[in-house]
């Protein structure tokens, strides 16, 4: 059996590498995840491009410059709320100030959407995942899921909004539905199984 390819993640950020390495596992195929921690750090990247696809790209090719040898993988990810013309979007992880703990972004989105009706808090949660391949190709892949904010925060699983955000076609939030249920689903799942596909058919 050949050996998994590798991916160097271009994030910081501990908890996204388990869960990006939980998706290949369950989803496939064969890949190892590693975090830049692993490769002496992430270069700082102002995520200023102003779209999802933007910001994975600028990350990914930051750390393609330092590690021009690797398959380079980068996310950009958020909440996409109907009633409040789109935002958070790309400032989602920085919606209530800068790198603000998600239950201060969760509170501040419930504000903003205090006394709007069930049927007008339809929301989506949108993933890009982006390759640079040691040769300077790029690639990206986009994933999302619809669903709608619930009135109040239900369950203690996942992070970020995830327990205010009930998926079309579920009755629990994604805190509540647990990885096995949770990743096939989710933006990052579904933006997976294209990159996953992507690999299977040749890599590029």
């Amino acid at each position: 059996m050949s050996a998994p390819q590798e991916f160097l993640f271009a994030t910081g950020n501990a908890h996204k590498v388990v869960e990006m390495q939980e998706l290949a596992d369950a989803l496939g195929p064969r890949v190892r995840i590693r975090g830049a921690r692993e490769a002496g750090g992430m270069p700082p990247v102002v995520e200023n491009a102003g779209t999802f696809a933007g910001n994975a790209a600028k990350k990914a090719r930051v750390l393609h410059l330092v590690h021009p040898e690797a398959w380079v993988l980068a996310d950009d990810s958020g909440l996409c709320v109907d009633a409040l013309n789109g935002e958070p979007g790309v400032e989602s992880a920085n919606y209530a100030g800068p790198a603000a703990p998600g239950a201060k972004n969760i509170a501040k989105l419930l504000r903003a959407l205090k006394g709007v009706p069930a049927e007008r808090r339809r929301a989506y949660f949108v993933c890009v995942l982006y390759v640079v391949l040691p040769d300077g190709r790029e690639f990206g892949f986009r994933g999302q899921v619809d669903g709608v904010i619930l009135d109040a925060p239900s369950g203690a699983g996942g992070f970020g909004y995830d327990p205010v955000f009930k998926p079309d076609g579920c009755t629990k939030s994604f805190a509540e539905l647990g990885a096995a249920v949770k990743n096939p689903i989710s933006h990052r799942g579904r933006a997976w199984v294209k990159l996953g596909k992507w690999l299977r058919d040749g890599g590029g």
